[in-house]
């Protein structure tokens, strides 16, 4: 009977022993999943802080029109404080006053200046700018688009030029112009201020030339005397020659324009001449001796290798000029169908005057001042040489700056003075009265004999 009372004991023992050591389990199993919840709990509680009400995650944080700014407030303490200001209609005073501050968030996604390439604006801001792209804004219209005066916020005055995308043609122009002249800086070329990209619309914002282009002071309504003299029209030569010689010389790959003419010159108030319209423009590389490409232009002011060959380099630029600078001394334009059949060509028929010394009859009679024999014999040679029908022959635009702004340019006139007073100078005088070196003097007696 004992014995049976024992084993039952122990028994009744055994039994609790596992039911304490299950409720222990139970109780650490418990313990352990209110602690992971708690835990859990926690970090989500931290993301939620981080995230913006609202937010589901996967659109940008912050707007565009947001600038997250670190700053240091002066007037209240020396901690650091982080703000938020909202630019209001895209001002870009206030931009420029954030950018000054601080630096932008990372993410943060703001309409401001990209260092040297101009400033990003919104479709709202352009229309806002041309007033709807108001038909009254039109200052220019061609194949390319339509260029609008415009009015920014900060009242600085701009021309918008609206693409037309014709089979994507915009796209094409407006990367080849970004590319071209996005970071180029010249008084002589015009500036790019911005750009404009959202959907299929593609706008180029450049600085405003208020004085027209040169085509409509050549061949406008300008009354029975030009307000273009002789000595304004040389520097329009020699402003757009040095502008074509930053392209072609100060440049790397160079920048070959291909359709330079009287309507992408540009003058400001001072008849500062600006070049224009990269839209055709090619980039060659100084490994490259020319590019092959279709044949693009104006006619009348295509060079006749580009034009038979689609061969291009910068010796193009160079023949387009020399056309420009006939145009500008003649007054004519490169091709003129209402004229005689012997002067619709303006080249044929320069060349054929010049043959026959009649360079006088060259000059436009508009111009009320006629410029002396010596100037316009200078300028005479620099246009034969542009136009040669020898590639190699034809000068860098670099050395057609400095025939132009020469006073001792043409070389064999005074030569052949010298030559009459003295049979055999010494080289004394020769230098005196000549100060080039001999191979210029080869060049200019060369051109004389063409």
């Amino acid at each position: 009977m004992s014995e049976s009372t024992t084993t039952s004991n122990s028994l009744t023992s055994l039994k609790v022993l596992i039911l304490a050591g299950i409720f222990l389990i139970i109780v650490v199993i418990i313990g352990l999943l209110i602690f992971l919840c708690f835990r859990g709990r926690i970090q989500s509680c931290k993301k939620r802080k981080l995230l913006p009400k609202h937010s589901s995650g996967t659109t940008p944080l912050v707007s565009k029109e947001i600038a997250v700014v670190k700053e240091i407030d002066l007037t209240r303490s020396s901690e650091q404080q982080t703000r938020v200001e909202i630019i209001e209609d895209n001002d870009p005073k206030k931009e420029a006053e954030i950018m000054r501050k601080g630096d932008m968030s990372c993410g943060v996604h703001v309409a401001v200046d990209v260092e040297g390439w101009g400033r990003w604006y919104s479709l709202k801001e352009v229309e806002h700018a041309t007033r709807g792209f108001a038909e009254g804004n039109v200052i220019g219209e061609g194949g390319y688009g339509v260029v609008y005066r415009g009015v920014l916020q900060d009242g600085s005055v701009v021309a918008v030029k609206n693409l037309h995308n014709n089979k994507g043609q915009a796209e094409k122009e407006f990367k080849v112009e970004v590319e071209a002249i996005g970071k180029v800086k010249h008084k002589n070329l015009v500036g790019l201020i911005g750009y404009c990209a959202e959907g299929a619309r593609r706008m180029l914002v450049y600085e405003y030339v208020e004085n027209g282009n040169l085509e409509q002071w050549l061949h406008g309504n300008v009354g029975p005397v030009s307000p273009l003299t002789w000595d304004i029209r040389m520097k329009i030569v020699i402003g757009t020659a040095k502008g074509l010689t930053y392209l072609h010389e100060g440049l790397e790959p160079k920048v070959v324009h291909r359709d330079i003419k009287s309507s992408n010159i540009l003058l400001d108030k001072n008849w500062n001449a600006k070049v224009s319209d990269f839209g055709l423009a090619k980039l060659l590389g100084s490994e490259k001796t020319h590019v092959t490409t279709r044949v693009m232009g104006t006619f009348g002011y295509v060079s006749p290798e580009y034009a038979s060959t689609g061969m291009l380099n910068e010796r193009s630029d160079v023949y387009s000029f020399g056309v420009l600078l006939m145009e500008i001394i003649t007054g004519r334009s490169p091709i003129d169908y209402s004229r005689p059949p012997g002067e619709m060509n303006l080249v044929d028929w320069f060349k054929g005057m010049v043959a026959s010394r009649r360079s006088d009859e060259l000059v436009d009679p508009l111009i009320e001042i006629p410029p002396s024999p010596r100037s316009l014999k200078r300028v005479l040679l620099v246009c034969l040489r542009c136009i040669d029908l020898d590639v190699i022959k034809r000068p860098k635009m670099g050395q057609i700056v400095h025939m132009l702004e020469s006073d001792d340019f043409p070389f064999r006139s005074e030569l052949r003075t010298i030559r009459d007073k003295d049979p055999v100078p010494s080289q004394g005088d020769v230098s005196i009265k000549v100060p080039y070196p001999r191979n210029h003097a080869a060049h200019a007696e060369r051109s004389m004999h063409r």
